[in-house]
């Protein structure tokens, strides 16, 4: 029997993320998801909408295979095939899982960065700035035991973050957006971290289920040679199938000067793959009350309630801070007091505290106005 959760979540995918119209195209892409049932909810609320749906079914081993031996030219011919399809498409939506989240750690470097730059960022690109996209995870034993839960006491998790009544959220995001407009200087302190920048004149972006599920942040992106300080990550984070921890980045108008993690070299060599690596892409504010802890799973623990990530590598058209990079990498750094405490400013004033906003417009935000 069909979990009657499925359905409502592929149908809110459907109306409300894509807000998909008559006659629109959409590709539905499932990347290492073996339970078809989602996929044919999907289909059946594509054709309910009135639009025409595409399917690609991938597997994250069988990409690996490809990514360890393939050229340059493979790549971009690849590119090119998958670009031409993509600039056909109104709509996108991923679906991920898989049963190993460090499937392509031993993709050496070089054939990663040929992967990144050839292959995955021309069709980023398309998608991000020409189609109505949602990207999410799906749920199954191994995301269980990374989150520390049961298969079933995850799967009610699940359900209950990507359910979320995200059209509420994007109501009370509307006052934080509007600050973040009106902000200049931004400082974060945490333990390990005193970090200063402007966001002057670069806008703010909200995420309440347009874009992930599940979501639940705001960002914005620093003025690029504005970051000065240092910030410690206290979150781990999974890069091309590596894991990392402990994560200190200092900065000196706005490039990394020094990087620090329990594989420092590794992780240099990811922020010299360019040099818009070594800049800062987004700054973001994480708000969705039913996500607590991390999983190493970023549409996961990028919208942690309480949390904030600052993102080495390509920063976003729509709130741009002219930085370009094959690397978008979300740290993120958890401010409630069971990690650490700390505080964000605006332009000097108090606005989040130990992880609860703390400025009357703002208070909307905290978990317990959002569930």
């Amino acid at each position: 029997m069909r979990d009657p959760r499925l359905q409502t979540f592929a149908r809110n995918i459907i109306r409300y993320s894509v807000s998909l119209q008559p006659g629109e195209n959409i590709l539905i892409e499932m990347i290492g998801v073996k339970d078809p049932e989602l996929a044919k909810c999907l289909i059946e609320e594509v054709y309910a909408a009135g639009g025409n749906p595409f399917i690609e079914l991938r597997d994250p081993a069988i990409t690996r295979s490809l990514q360890m031996k393939g050229t340059q030219e493979q790549f971009s011919t690849w590119s090119a095939i998958e670009l031409a399809r993509m600039k056909q498409m109104d709509a996108y939506v991923a679906v991920r899982s898989g049963d190993n989240i460090t499937e392509s750690s031993d993709v050496p470097d070089e054939q990663m960065k040929l992967f990144l730059k050839y292959f995955q960022r021309p069709i980023f690109d398309e998608r991000i700035n020409n189609t109505k996209w949602v990207v999410m995870r799906y749920p199954n034993p191994s995301m269980a035991q990374l989150a520390g839960k049961s298969t079933e006491a995850f799967e009610d998790f699940y359900f209950n973050v990507c359910n979320l009544d995200y059209s509420k959220m994007a109501k009370a995001m509307e006052s934080l957006v509007d600050l973040m407009k009106r902000t200049d200087r931004v400082r974060l302190v945490a333990k390990g971290t005193d970090l200063s920048f402007s966001i002057k004149g670069i806008g703010a972006v909200p995420c309440s289920g347009l874009r992930n599920i599940p979501d639940g942040e705001v960002y914005t992106a620093p003025v690029k040679d504005s970051v000065n300080g240092t910030i410690s990550y206290n979150t781990p984070t999974i890069y091309s199938g590596t894991s990392f921890e402990n994560i200190v980045l200092t900065f000196e108008n706005g490039r990394i000067i020094n990087a620090t993690s329990n594989d420092t070299m590794k992780l240099n060599e990811i922020l010299d793959t360019d040099d818009g690596a070594r800049y800062i892409g987004e700054f973001a504010i994480g708000v969705n009350p039913y996500i607590q802890h991390p999983m190493k799973d970023i549409l996961f623990d990028e919208k942690i309630d309480g949390s904030i990530h600052f993102t080495p590598g390509q920063a976003y058209e729509t709130a741009d801070n002219t930085n370009r990079s094959s690397v978008h990498w979300d740290m993120v750094l958890i401010q409630r007091p069971e990690y650490g405490g700390g505080e964000i400013y605006f332009d000097d004033v108090l606005i989040r505290k130990d992880g609860r906003f703390v400025i009357p417009e703002l208070e909307k935000l905290n978990p317990e106005n959002l569930m």
